[in-house]
């Protein structure tokens, strides 16, 4: 499904970036001052890792982390999925839902050139979240049809 919006036409353009070397504190300050979810550190113009407020409560509160002491380097995630400018909006949804995530870092020639939210994308369209539900929700009623009832479908029961 293609929407005809790009993420070039709703990624953030300046990103909220953080060093890996700010304490958790000062991440978190900045987080409220810029009113975000996330920060994106970034290193010679390539995301390296983000945090987020979910990151803060999982990763530092729930493991009794000092957050004047521990860095951001210490509990950002690493292993960014990112997205192309010139990839369409439902590409970035489907990432998002596969990944369980609601931010992607936009990168072009491995250089960080944006940001997008899942409430950009939102705000720019807020019946594809509607539309990428129901087809998923779809898609897994009739996964569960096709193991309840492999016949049915034509297939086969797998031997486990």
């Amino acid at each position: 499904m293609q929407t005809g919006y790009k993420v070039l036409d709703v990624m953030t353009n300046k990103p909220i970036i953080a060093s890996k070397e700010m304490s958790l504190v000062e991440a978190a300050k900045l987080m409220d001052e810029e009113n975000v979810n996330s920060l994106l550190i970034e290193e010679n113009e390539k995301a390296k890792g983000i945090i987020t407020d979910e990151d803060l409560v999982r990763k530092v509160i729930a493991k009794g982390l000092d957050p004047k002491k521990a860095r951001l380097k210490d509990v950002m995630s690493q292993d960014l999925v990112t997205i192309k400018s010139n990839r369409d909006i439902y590409d970035a949804l489907i990432l998002m839902r596969q990944n369980n995530i609601r931010q992607l870092p936009v990168v072009d020639n491995d250089k960080l050139v944006g940001f997008l939210t899942s409430k950009d994308i939102l705000k720019l369209q807020p019946e594809l979240f509607d539309i990428f539900a129901e087809k998923y929700e779809i898609r897994e009623q009739n996964r569960k049809l096709q193991d309840e009832d492999p016949l049915f479908y034509g297939l086969k029961k797998k031997k486990r």
